[in-house]
């Protein structure tokens, strides 16, 4: 779940936008500066947009602050230049599976990688100042919690489309820590105050966004925040953080590709921290964390890499996640959308229709009725019943033709239970929850939902997890980012109807709430051949996904 820069390398087409530049009302500073009560940064502009690249936003999670909560950033004297992105936190290792396609490759960062990451980008319209209050629309990477880094997407296309669209707002992207260094959970971890640290690097960028955007001509009463797989994951964590209050640090949100789901504890964790300690010759220590704290960063990035990722056997039960820890997650995430402990903020969510094939071709030796019953059970849903286990083997049959990808018949069943499994891990952690969540919220609060079906004659792939990406940062047809523009400004991604004519293509399309229609809940459908839109009914599957949703409510 969870990908990142060039995921798929066709993702990677088309992804370079060409912008007119329109006249702007003031005069652009050519050596732009920063003056925050920490610190002052030099950036630096192109054409009408400013990027201020880089700002660290805490101090280095190095020495005594590896495996700890983030800090504040550090004073420090003259001007820091900001020109540059800084770099990605340290990446988990990812193997490949065979059987994969080959024209699936993994890039884990853009560029440097370094244990001092914790560094936030802000672009802008070049004549944004103090006072001018923009919209904030703040990205948040995916990645499977195990790799991602923030300089891999181009925010300049957002800011220059908005300046297009004559509705300006900033684009602000952190890095946070991956894998083991941001994710690591043990009974040690949690008694050291040093759980979920990704979640909270992020929460602390927020902070920062909020208390000093204005310098940068944003309104930090105006941010919205926006996430892909892991990243939207992230989001669906901080409508839930602090008990559904956001702390004014965000107005809105947006999931592409995960909504809140169940978690494990602590001690599911323990595993992992105890074989990093035994592979890094920590063992027997008195302080085992002090140890893996003081430990070579090669020796620890050798031992991180022995664990699993996505791409292994057990494919989407993570090693290195957010836990529930009793301090910032107290239960399950779908337990909060049932008792309505969530920030009620208008929201969009949507999904790939095929999420779950990815994540596939690492189970390629279940290839029983059997086999597949046990791997669910054993690996994903423990706490159910046989009778259930039963029940779900009969919603997710060994029939090819209706497994993922979808609506392709008994093509591309690389196993006699790959189509099968796809279904059921894409529909278990993304559709079903997505729609449990919509469900409760579209009550409560605005919320539109998208489905994404472009892409979907890709062998064994479909319309995969992360292709949607190529929508979202690309300048194809701006359909995406102009949603997201309209939202980030006016909290509803429909065109306004004051918006020349021909300027956007939303404006011939009317995206209704999910809430609008109780029977057939309406889905913003992407549909090939591009730039075809349809609306469609959030109705598929509707027996298999109650059930799914069943069974993860009977997690903690």
């Amino acid at each position: 779940m969870w990908p990142l820069r060039q995921l798929l390398h066709f993702l990677l087409l088309g992804v370079s936008p060409v912008f007119c530049v329109p006249s702007t009302s003031r005069d652009a500073d050519t050596s732009p500066t920063v003056t925050l009560d920490y610190g002052s940064y030099k950036g630096t502009t192109s054409g009408n947009i400013t990027s201020f690249l880089g700002m660290n936003y805490a101090q280095p999670p190095v020495g005594s602050l590896r495996f700890a909560a983030p800090q504040e950033p550090s004073s420090f004297s003259g001007v820091v230049d900001a020109t540059a992105y800084g770099a990605a936190c340290p990446q988990q290792d990812i193997v490949l599976p065979e059987l994969l396609p080959k024209n699936v490759t993994i890039a884990s960062s853009g560029g440097l990688v370094s244990e001092d990451c914790l560094n936030i980008n802000v672009i802008k319209p070049a004549t944004a100042s103090l006072g001018d209050n923009l919209p904030v629309l703040f990205w948040i990477f995916g990645g499977a919690f195990e790799i991602g880094d923030a300089s891999t997407y181009d925010g300049s296309l957002y800011v220059q489309r908005s300046i297009d669209l004559g509705m300006p707002i900033i684009f602000v992207a952190p890095n946070y820590r991956v894998s083991a260094f941001g994710f690591i959970a043990s009974q040690e971890i949690l008694e050291a105050n040093a759980t979920n640290l990704g979640l909270r690097d992020q929460r602390l960028a927020l902070q920062w966004v909020n208390k000093y955007i204005s310098q940068f001509g944003g309104d930090p009463d105006k941010v919205t925040i926006w996430g892909e797989s892991a990243g939207a994951f992230s989001v669906a964590a901080h409508l839930v953080w602090n008990d559904g209050d956001p702390e004014g640090l965000f107005r809105a949100a947006v999931m592409e590709s995960g909504p809140p789901i169940s978690l494990g504890t602590i001690e599911d964790g323990q595993p992992y921290y105890d074989q990093l300690v035994e592979n890094t010759g920590c063992y027997g220590q008195n302080d085992t964390l002090s140890c893996l704290r003081s430990v070579d960063y090669s020796v620890l990035e050798a031992a991180i890499a022995e664990s699993p990722s996505f791409f292994s056997y057990q494919s989407l039960r993570l090693a290195w996640q957010p836990h529930i820890d009793g301090q910032f997650i107290l239960r399950n995430g779908m337990k909060y959308i049932q008792e309505g402990i969530y920030a009620k903020v208008p929201i969009i969510i949507g999904d790939c229709y095929d999420e779950g094939t990815l994540f596939s071709f690492g189970n390629t030796n279940i290839t029983t009725d059997d086999e597949f019953l046990e791997y669910v059970q054993s690996n994903y849903i423990s706490v159910a019943s046989d009778d259930q286990i039963q029940a779900l083997g009969e919603a997710y049959p060994s029939d090819p033709s209706e497994g993922a990808p979808y609506d392709t018949g008994s093509l591309w069943a690389l196993t006699p239970q790959f189509k099968r499994l796809a279904s059921f891990q894409g529909d278990w952690l993304w559709q079903a929850p997505r729609r449990y969540m919509l469900n409760t919220v579209s009550q409560t609060q605005d919320a539109w939902a998208y489905l994404y079906k472009r892409g979907s004659d890709i062998p064994y792939l479909g319309t995969a997890h992360a292709l949607d990406i190529l929508e979202f940062f690309s300048s194809i047809d701006y359909v995406a980012p102009d949603a997201l523009i309209f939202f980030t400004v006016n909290l509803n991604p429909n065109a306004p109807a004051d918006l020349p004519s021909g300027l956007s293509r939303l404006s011939d399309i009317t995206w209704d709430q999910w809430g609008s229609d109780s029977s057939e809940p309406p889905l913003l459908t992407f549909v090939d051949p591009a730039p075809s839109l349809e609306i469609t009914a959030d109705t598929f599957r509707a027996d298999a996904l109650d059930l799914l949703n069943e069974l993860m409510l009977l997690f903690p």
